[in-house]
């Protein structure tokens, strides 16, 4: 028998109530908003309230960082913001995860209403769940010349902009969309965002002070504020915001993750309690789940309860791995093609190509290997600056990759050999065009500090063939169990099991080893245990690597209070950090596998 609707005045409270929780908790709106579709299915008021609540979840993981769950948060919102029978089922499809289905739907729909905005709006929420953001972008642009007021959509465009480091571009659309709902939090923490990823921190500062100022009950964005704070080096106040966060949701693991990720901080025994009570909960998130684990692990770390410690590293280790799609075969198979293809009989033949630009200093290796020392070091000189860990030469190698699904094989690296001396020149002159609005102080070079470029040495070698490359390496027992502690924003997810990251760290030195075979000379290892015992002996060597005159600077490195955008921050913000070195001995009864997987990486080190 079906519910009797409820009375009038009973719906009318409960919807008030929803609305009111919009502001402060978002994700209680989405319950009460679906407690009274029980009773009146398709109510159109709950309807507009689940949408709504949907995009204000997701506006907070995206200024959060988190872009899976404002992916999904985004599809539920357009999922409840559509009246039409076949945009609501494809909206089904695509909140479960089953794309192909609703692409399918949409594709149909489109066929025969080529100009219905909202079924363009969701065909580009299917591209940008692909990693298909330039068909996103084009898809959205379209329904924006189609419906320019279509405010959602031009949120939705900035977004995919900014996951293509489209900063400028995204800052326009954001900007277009606060020109129509001022004071739209959404929108202005998507700013700050943006602001941020541009090197603008203090700016991203001021917007989210100014956005919490009116909606204090926002956990999610005060931990954004929390990061934008650190970035800036104002630890204090990051402490406090993040704090204030987890007093706002004490279930937010990710709160607790980003005080144990300053690295100087230390938990007290009230907070250590406090996490604990958490994961002992049954209704606990995967994701809060795994933040308290990693923090928990480093908190117990500190505390010398190694094997305590170790069980929820590896606790949190193994619930992220669940989650991801990662390959070693695939990098395995990548390092091979790139030694077969790159030769030094291929690098003979393409002398000169490239633009003579010297401008960028990559430094490249695995995380947590010392390479926030290096770039703290270098951008300390008067002829550097320091940026962040770029993504354009990445974007650049996927593109020519043309790889659209996982299921397809790159055409990268092979297809470096098809491209002449202009194709190169051109690849050169569009990084450093996209990487310009990075660089404020108009300094003659300039650091790009990610990591994962050492997988792409050949393509900027043929592109950029007068920057300088320096690789910074660490004992590899080091660098992998820092990197197995470490829970990473984005990216990195080779780092979730001992086996994956040995093995990466062994395809690493495979393909480094290659290259110094091939270009003799042309790449700098900096070894972060070398740094440490002969501070200014290596930095000279360094400076003297990319050509530039010593700087005592360079050794006062801490004193340095540029942004730092990585989990290094803290510890680089302090004279050279010795405690690390061998951190992992604490640790390596537990590391047999790691061990193995390391196999002639681990044995030769660091005679490399």
């Amino acid at each position: 028998m079906s519910a009797e609707p409820e009375p009038r005045g009973t719906l009318e409270v409960a919807l008030a109530h929803a609305a009111r929780l919009l502001e402060r908790q978002p994700a209680a709106a989405v319950e009460q908003a679906h407690e009274i579709l029980k009773v009146i299915p398709n109510q159109p008021h709950a309807l507009w309230l689940l949408a709504t609540a949907w995009r204000g979840i997701g506006d907070q993981l995206t200024a959060a960082g988190d872009q899976a769950g404002a992916d999904q948060a985004y599809a539920q919102s357009i999922r409840y913001s559509t009246n039409d029978p076949r945009l609501i089922a494809a909206g089904a499809h695509l909140c479960e995860g089953r794309i192909a289905p609703a692409e399918a739907l949409l594709r149909e729909h489109l066929r025969r209403h080529p100009t219905d905005v909202a079924a363009i709006r969701m065909l580009a929420e299917v591209a940008a769940r692909l990693g298909r953001y330039g068909d996103a972008e084009t898809l959205l642009t379209r329904c924006l010349e189609l419906a320019p007021g279509f405010v959602p959509a031009r949120h939705n465009l900035a977004l995919v902009l900014l996951r293509q480091q489209k900063v400028e571009g995204a800052l326009a659309e954001v900007e277009r969309a606060l020109a129509a709902d001022p004071r739209n939090p959404g929108y202005r923490s998507l700013k700050a965002a943006v602001l941020s990823r541009m090197g603008e921190q203090e700016r991203a500062i001021d917007v989210f002070a100014e956005v919490l100022a009116e909606f204090p009950h926002q956990p999610k964005v005060w931990m954004s504020y929390g990061h934008a704070l650190k970035t800036a080096g104002r630890t204090r106040e990051s402490i406090d915001a993040y704090r204030k966060s987890i007093e706002l949701a004490p279930g937010l693991g990710e709160s607790y993750w980003s005080l144990a990720n300053l690295k100087t901080f230390r938990f007290t025994a009230q907070e250590v309690e406090a996490m604990r009570a958490q994961l002992a909960r049954n209704d606990l998130s995967d994701t809060d789940r795994f933040h308290f684990d990693f923090a928990l692990g480093k908190a117990l770390e500190d505390e010398r309860r190694f094997a305590e410690s170790f069980e929820h590293y590896s606790r949190g280790n193994a619930l992220r791995r669940k989650g991801i799609e990662y390959s070693a075969e695939e990098n395995t198979e990548h390092v091979r093609r790139s030694r077969a293809l790159l030769t030094r009989e291929f690098f003979a033949e393409r002398v000169g190509y490239g633009t003579a630009a010297p401008d960028p200093i990559f430094v490249v290796g695995l995380p947590r290997a010392g390479s926030t020392l290096v770039e703290q070091i270098l951008s300390s000189h008067s002829q550097v600056e320091g940026t962040m860990e770029l993504p354009d030469i990445i974007g650049i190698a996927r593109a020519l990759g043309g790889r659209k699904l996982r299921s397809q094989t790159s055409k990268y690296p092979e297809v470096l050999a098809t491209l002449g001396m202009k194709e190169f020149q051109a690849l050169g002159e569009q990084y450093l065009s996209q990487t310009r609005i990075q660089r404020k102080l108009g300094t003659p070079f300039f650091i790009d500090k990610m990591p994962n470029n050492f997988a792409h040495i050949g393509l900027i070698h043929l592109a950029l063939p007068n920057a300088r490359i320096i690789d910074a390496r660490r004992h590899p027992l080091g660098c992998c169990f820092s990197g197995f502690k470490q829970h990473f924003a984005r990216g990195q997810h080779f780092t979730y099991s001992l086996e994956d990251i040995g093995r990466y760290y062994r395809d690493y030195f495979e393909l480094m080893s290659h290259f110094d075979e091939v270009l003799p000379g042309r790449i700098h290892r900096v070894y972060y245990e070398r740094m440490i015992e002969d501070t200014e002996g290596e930095v000279r060597r360094l400076l003297e690597y990319c050509g530039l005159s010593f700087e005592e600077k360079c050794l006062r490195f801490h004193e340095n209070e540029r942004a730092v955008r990585t989990a290094s921050s803290e510890q680089v913000r302090t004279p050279i950090y010795r405690d690390g070195v061998d951190h992992w001995r604490n640790y390596e009864e537990w590391l047999g596998p790691l061990k193995q997987a390391l196999g002639p990486a681990l044995e030769t080190y660091p005679m490399q």
